[in-house]
């Protein structure tokens, strides 16, 4: 409380003796008085070089620069990108200041009376980049990238690691324009300390071909680009971190980074029980466990970072990782990076789920559980090389190999029961498996440029081999009661060898109509091959071994698509209106045949597909975008072969050899708005995506709830999806920064299937507001609250099926202090509650994470205690709606561990320091 009482004391204080201040005018360039939108006008302390606030002149060239100091006065600069850059003193003994028309100069002419300065550019506005400089944003000395880059305006990061710039999201974060470790955004932003940063670029993603051609990027998707200072790009820097704590968890991980310029290499490594991915150094919130920040979730619960996966299941997982990396160019000759990883993991989780089946007449429901046991270790590694042979060929290769093996037990028990509570049937079931997966891949791309206006071809080639072996044993007993009763046992070994080999080649060939306007052409042919051979052998009661070979259930078979297809397309790329429109014709020929069920079928299919879109931007803060895409899903082996797949005695399934493919189609309208003057953004995106033959699995329901699972081509599937977003910052001066995010989203689903001949529709809607603040008091206490609201309604055309509306509320804080000096006290507290789940199942939780941190030997080391789940009350439980269900699912979770850790940093750099700039001319 006393803390609480200074701090607010302190902040009261510099509030009280600050005054508000507003510098407007006018920037022209100075020959031809043209005005100059986008320039860079910032106020710095005369004291210390500090940044005090800044902002963008509009499309006339006008400004407001509004600001709050208690400084006697101030540096005001005036900077545009390829022109010198003004500063002017301003001593401030009035509110208001209209400086009239600030001139600059191209360049390469000198100016006479005035100062001029090139760097410490809080943010440069060029025609497809955002640059800022790290340094102009404060933040925490032990600053991660990912803290500074939650200070820049327009840039969002989720509780998932999500980045977003003005609603779009960003795909790959490079270091140096060189992959860091994998495209996934995360290793990087939240591994690297923000003080080796000096720039954040960000910029529209590009593929290969546009980036070796100088072609702009769709704008759908950003890559942010960060360099190393000049000082800090010639050395190493590390950081080790050990922790240990109650229940046996621990953590231990380490980094270490050596730069060269523009070569890289990267070492990073961890081992834990607590759900982590192991490289993240945050001071303060890093190993508090899984609270899925940064670590993406799989539909069966493994996790992955950067194509790495982490376990199996949802619960309980205990990693070990080691991975290199190595990065190095040489302008206008070649680049290149690799890495490798090693993973293994071990991973145990007991999950329970109730599930409502609907029947035209009623329902039923089934209630399962199980445990899941198992162990994984793989190695992957990727390189990616560009070769420049001259100015206009490039090659590109991008290899990648790994190879994993895996072990598991997974113990189950499944029974179904009447809407009259009567026991109908029960299954138990255990699977032990042990299998080897190995996979090659390979793009080779040959770009050729024939002129200097557009016109080049590209010849593309990629491969992927992988080769499945897996032996497991399954035991299951299904019972049926009622009045035909029945007991049956399936005791098996299957011996299981697939491989799929898939075979691109494609040619484009791009031709300039003028110096805007573009046609291509291409041609682009597919070949997978896949081949399983799967022999399944029961248990023979006299031998007592697995010797009696069940035909039905194996299987040795060949299934081959081809796939060719020629495509053409037009775009104009103008400077506010963009249009592209292309058409690819597809040929598909699906070719199987099952050697030992003697069945055979050979599809043949003729799609034509189209994708369009349209960007218009309003100035360089406004764009809106209208994208139209289609494409194909084609049915699988599975859905195909009409071979009964009685692994599951409860759900026999047979395939559908006369189905058709689906075709998706997609439209969506987005538009974004930054107001720099104000810090204010909006967002705004809807899309309709519809499925036209969709591949729907099609389930009959016999009187002891035994089914039968067929599939269909079925029309009238539909979804509506409508998002927004504002966000506002607040800063008057180095006192007091605000940032508010009101995130509205809305979701529509009509869904179609079939139950015992009765078509089933159900209609879903969801609403989900959401509400987050950021306020910072003097760099000493952060404060992120946070609320969001979840509704859906589900209705279904069938009488005897009730409707269904749940809510969903969870609130969020989280609290930073960093005070007194080297002190740093934390605490992220979430509440959910689910207002509908089912009997047995937790409704509301109160999740709260604490850690006290104290930094030592010149902020090179962190002494550490933290308590996860304080309360002992993490829960994963979650409701979901189908077509034809609602289901409740519980899962296992990390629960409450203290743990104390230790971090230590070290760095030894050889650089230069680049020198200030700085020119007096008066």
């Amino acid at each position: 409380m006393i803390r609480l009482c200074t701090l607010l004391l302190l902040f009261t204080s510099s509030l009280i003796f600050a005054q508000d201040y507003t510098i407007t005018g006018t920037v022209k360039e100075k020959e031809s008085q043209q005005l100059l939108e986008s320039a860079t006008i910032y106020a710095e302390s005369i004291k210390d070089s500090t940044l005090i606030s800044y902002t963008i002149s509009e499309n006339n060239g006008g400004f407001q620069l509004d600001f709050k100091t208690s400084e006697p006065k101030v540096n005001v600069f005036f900077t545009y990108n390829g022109y010198k850059s003004v500063m002017k003193e301003f001593v401030l003994n009035k509110p208001k200041f209209e400086v009239g028309d600030i001139l600059l100069q191209p360049q390469l002419q000198e100016l006479d009376g005035v100062s001029v300065v090139g760097e410490r550019i809080p943010i440069t506005i060029k025609k497809d980049t955002l640059e800022f400089n790290a340094d102009s944003f404060k933040t925490r000395p032990d600053a991660t990238v990912e803290d500074v880059l939650k200070k820049l305006p327009g840039v969002e990061i989720d509780s998932e690691g999500k980045i977003t710039v003005n609603g779009k999201e960003v795909n790959q974060v490079l270091v140096n324009g060189q992959v860091f470790f994998s495209n996934d955004p995360k290793v990087a932003t939240k591994s690297l300390p923000k003080e080796i940063i000096s720039k954040i670029q960000i910029t529209d993603t590009k593929t290969k071909t546009q980036e070796f051609a100088g072609e702009e990027g769709n704008g759908e998707t950003k890559t942010i680009n960060l360099t190393i200072k000049e000082d800090k790009n010639k050395g190493m820097m590390g950081r080790l971190s050990a922790g240990y704590g109650t229940d046996d968890r621990y953590q231990l991980n380490g980094l270490l980074n050596y730069f060269n310029n523009k070569e890289r290499v990267s070492i990073l490594t961890g081992a834990n029980n607590i759900n982590n991915a192991g490289f993240s150094f945050d001071e303060i919130y890093d190993m508090v466990g899984n609270t899925s920040r940064g670590i993406s979730f799989n539909s069966n619960g493994a996790f992955s970072v950067g194509g790495m996966s982490f376990g199996f299941g949802q619960g309980i997982v205990t990693t070990s990782n080691l991975g290199a990396s190595y990065a190095n160019a040489k302008k206008g000759k070649y680049e290149l990076d690799a890495n490798y990883f090693f993973t293994s993991s071990d991973s145990y989780n007991d999950q329970r789920t109730n599930r409502e089946n609907f029947l035209p007449d009623g329902s039923f429901f089934t209630n399962s559980e199980s445990n899941f046991e198992g162990t994984t270790k793989s190695h992957r590694g990727a390189a990616n090389l560009e070769f420049d042979i001259d100015e206009t060929l490039r090659i590109s290769v991008q290899p990648a190999m790994s190879v994993n093996n895996t072990d598991s037990e997974n113990i189950s028990a499944t029974e179904s029961i009447s809407d009259q509570d009567e026991l109908i049937n029960r299954n138990r079931s255990r699977t032990v498996s042990n299998g080897e997966q190995r996979n090659f891949s390979n793009q080779l791309n040959i770009f050729k440029k024939l002129d200097t206006i557009g016109r080049y071809i590209r010849f593309g080639f990629s491969n992927n081999n992988t080769e499945n072996m897996n032996v497991s044993n399954f035991y299951t007993r299904r019972e049926v009661f009622g009045d035909n009763p029945s007991d049956e046992e399936l005791d098996q070994k299957t011996f299981t060898n697939a491989t799929t080999d898939s075979y691109n080649l494609g040619f484009t060939y791009n031709h300039p109509l003028s110096k805007k306007t573009f046609v291509s052409l291409g041609y682009n042919f597919r070949n997978a091959m896949n081949k399983n051979e799967k022999s399944v052998f029961d248990y023979d009661e006299v031998s007592q071994v697995y010797d009696d070979f069940n035909t039905l259930l194996s299987s040795d078979f060949n299934f081959e698509n081809k796939q060719h297809y020629p495509e053409a397309g037009f775009r104009r790329n103008g400077e506010k209106f963009r249009f592209g429109l292309s058409a690819r014709y597809f040929f598909t020929e699906l070719d199987n045949e099952d050697f030992l069920q003697s069945t055979t079928f050979n599809n043949k299919y003729e799609n034509l597909l189209f994708t369009a879109n349209a960007n218009y931007s309003f100035d360089k803060r406004k764009r809106m975008s209208l994208w139209y895409y289609s494409d194909l899903n084609m049915p699988s082996v599975r859905q195909l072969q009409p071979v009964p797949d009685v692994s599951n005695p409860l759900n026999v399934v047979i395939g559908n050899p006369d189905l058709n493919p689906s075709t998706n189609h997609s439209l969506s309208l987005s538009f974004n708005n930054y107001n720099w003057q104000e810090r204010t953004g909006m967002f705004f995106h809807a899309s309709l995506r519809a499925e036209t033959d969709k591949i729907v699995a099609v389930t009959t329901t016999d009187e002891d709830f035994i089914r039968t699972t067929e599939y269909r081509n079925i029309d009238g599937n539909y979804s509506i999806y409508g998002s927004a977003r504002y966000s506002k910052q607040f800063k008057k001066d180095s006192t007091f920064t605000a940032k508010i995010n009101i995130k509205p989203y809305f979701n529509y689903n009509k869904g179609v299937s079939f139950s015992n001949g009765q078509q089933l529709e159900s209609n879903s809607y969801s609403i989900t507001p959401r509400i987050s603040t950021t306020l910072n008091f003097l760099e000493m206490l952060e404060l992120e609250p946070g609320y969001e609201f979840g509704y859906t309604d589900t209705r279904y055309n069938l009488s005897a099926v009730d409707d269904i509306n749940f809510v969903t509320q969870r609130a969020t804080l989280k609290t930073t202090t960093y005070w007194p000096k080297n002190l740093i006290w934390g605490n992220d507290i979430s509440y959910t509650y689910n207002s509908n789940v089912g009997p047995g199942f937790d409704k509301d939780a109160l999740f709260w994470n604490m850690s006290l941190g104290m930094q030592m030997f010149k902020e090179k080391a962190t002494l550490k205690v933290l308590a996860y789940d304080l309360l002992n009350q993490n829960n994963n439980t979650r409701r979901s709606t189908g077509t034809d269900y609602i289901q409740d699912f519980q899962g296992t979770v990390l629960q409450r561990y203290f743990m104390m850790s230790f971090t230590f940093k070290f760095d030894q750099f050889g650089g230069k320091k680049k020198k200030s700039s700085m020119m007096y001319l008066d």
